[in-house]
């Protein structure tokens, strides 16, 4: 049985976070992809990917090296790519959106 799938902030909300609007994202959004069936793990990061303003970033984890992911990625919008884990049994991987307006070849 699946999993439900949750974007959850790297930190919880300062405990004098008081403008009511529910939260402000202070941290990169983790997305933890392993917890997500195969078939639609990339159109998942995409849809998240899409979503950050440019110069922002999310981080994934994977249960692999994600490269075909990220050769994806790139084809659709000027990516940087760093590793925070690499493996064994996860990969923690920042993407973050550049401010360029096309992607890069």
């Amino acid at each position: 049985m699946s999993q439900p799938v949750e974007i959850l902030p790297t930190a919880p909300q300062p405990a004098g976070h008081t403008c009511g609007c529910g939260g402000h994202d202070e941290s990169d959004p983790v997305l933890d992809v392993r917890t997500i069936p195969h078939a639609i793990r990339h159109a998942t990061v995409f849809g998240a990917f899409d979503a950050i303003a440019p110069g922002a970033s999310l981080v994934i984890i994977a249960p692999h090296a994600p490269r075909p992911l990220l050769a994806q990625l790139a084809e659709r919008a000027p990516v940087d790519v760093t590793y925070l884990v690499e493996g064994p049994d996860a990969w923690h991987v920042r993407l973050t959106r550049r401010l360029d307006t096309v992607a890069q070849p």
